[in-house]
């Protein structure tokens, strides 16, 4: 089963797709690892970055996402970025969709550093991996 875990900050959605399981896992493209959409976007802009996320689970056959769960107030509330695109990609994919609480992701990561051999240096793209490790078995 292919996981992409999509990490939202800002106006940008970083992409890390992951094949396997916890202790035998493998990156499934590991050259496309971001999309963005502008902070004030047009109809026609969310209809593509809707078709580039769609697009991106089609081409790399992804049978889940899993999204990080936005605070909604207080410090390190998300913005109206994330989630305007935490909605486009609820209201128009087709695959199931996961939202995993940051606090959840650090206790499995406590747990589990030792496995993940093949998380990005980037710290964004550290945190999509994060997510998408989360849902391995």
């Amino acid at each position: 089963m292919v996981i992409a875990g999509l990490f939202l900050k800002a106006n940008e959605v970083r992409m890390v797709s992951l094949r396997g399981t916890r202790e035998s896992h493998e990156l499934v493209a590991p050259k496309i690892n971001k999309l963005a959409l502008n902070k004030n976007p047009s109809r026609e802009e969310v209809s593509q970055f809707a078709a580039e996320v769609k697009a991106y689970c089609g081409e790399h056959q992804v049978e889940k996402i899993v999204m990080n769960r936005r605070a909604s107030k207080g410090q390190g509330a998300g913005g109206a970025g994330t989630f305007l695109m935490e909605g486009v990609i609820l209201a128009t994919t087709s695959i199931s969709v996961d939202l995993v609480h940051p606090a959840t992701v650090r206790a499995t990561d406590k747990r589990t550093a030792t496995l993940k051999d093949l998380k990005p240096k980037t710290v964004d793209l550290g945190k999509a991996y994060d997510l998408a490790f989360e849902l391995l078995n």
